[in-house]
């Protein structure tokens, strides 16, 4: 997969707080695309996928906007499964995480019909494990991981053409810092492997992510998720559920680095980038650097 295509999703329908909907077009200002060509990738701009308006209403049975999230997972789902049946890597311009319900599902389905072994990297300041029961807001972007393992309405758990989309053993989340009390239950159960911020601490950023990314051969299709309130939001304030004390800018360009080092990088999610948060558009630049140091980009050529 030589040829990048970006897809934008403006949507912040499964957040309380609005404004990540501006996310993919703060990410085109800020010259994704451009910054990428320059490293000798092919890239192009596939537009966005629409889908409903934010009717801004109140949860109903612990979901908000439930039908209008499928929706947009919809519209995500046929986006990069389209591109993945091209041969090219799609790079998801969120949009509020919920959408990776969608984007990992279409991931999911198409390494089942390749007989390809996915492994999605969760790299978020939160574990989004919650249910509709135990979530405190009822908004979807805190739900999506247990919607691919299978917990939840099938408008939603059956996008992917499967439920459960993938296995527990095909994730691994990192940077996790914020985790709601009954969702702590949830993740032990589902059994998730979760390098938490108290695992960054003590081990070390590379360290963690060589137990993140082990196991991986020739047949593997890595996927990242990448929410931006991954980052400390002393250096990316430009996100609408900032948590304080995630990884500093040297800490996540080492993070980044390392999967590229991997050359198994095969899809993207780029999430809940607020520009409504930002200053000056200083997160979505950040973004770009990072996702430059994903696809390659290093201080030495390095063997």
């Amino acid at each position: 997969m030589n040829h990048i295509r970006l897809i934008g999703a403006p949507t912040d329908i499964g957040a309380s707080r609005r404004g990540a909907s501006m996310g993919p077009e703060a990410l085109r200002v800020a010259n994704l695309q451009q910054a990428l060509q320059l490293h000798g990738l092919q890239v192009s701009d596939g537009g966005d996928v629409v889908g409903p308006a934010n009717p801004q209403q109140e949860p109903v049975d612990g979901w908000r906007h439930l039908q209008q999230v499928a929706q947009w997972n919809r519209s995500v789902h046929a986006a990069v499964y389209g591109s993945l049946q091209q041969g090219q890597l799609p790079v998801l311009l969120g949009g509020d995480h919920a959408l990776a319900i969608g984007s990992i599902g279409a991931v999911a389905q198409y390494c089942r019909e390749q007989g390809k072994k996915l492994l999605v990297l969760w790299l978020d300041a939160h574990a989004d494990a919650n249910t509709h029961t135990s979530t405190p807001t009822g908004n979807i972007h805190g739900m999506p991981v247990t919607c691919l393992l299978g917990i939840g309405p099938e408008v939603l758990t059956g996008i992917g053409g499967q439920s459960p989309a993938l296995a527990p053993a095909a994730m691994r989340q990192i940077g996790i810092r914020s985790v709601d009390r009954e969702e702590k239950q949830q993740l032990r159960e589902l059994g998730l492997q979760v390098f938490d911020m108290r695992h960054i601490d003590e081990y070390g950023m590379r360290v963690t992510m060589e137990q993140a990314l082990a196991g991986m051969d020739a047949q593997t299709h890595l996927h990242v998720s990448f929410d931006i309130d991954f980052l400390d939001p002393a250096v990316a304030p430009g996100v609408g559920t900032a948590v304080p004390g995630g990884p500093t800018y040297r800490e996540t360009q080492l993070c980044m680095e390392m999967i590229a080092d991997t050359a198994r990088l095969a899809s993207l999610d780029i999430m809940e980038l607020n520009p409504a948060c930002d200053v000056r558009n200083q997160t979505a630049e950040l973004v770009v650097e990072l996702v430059e140091s994903l696809f390659g980009k290093s201080t030495l050529i390095r063997l």
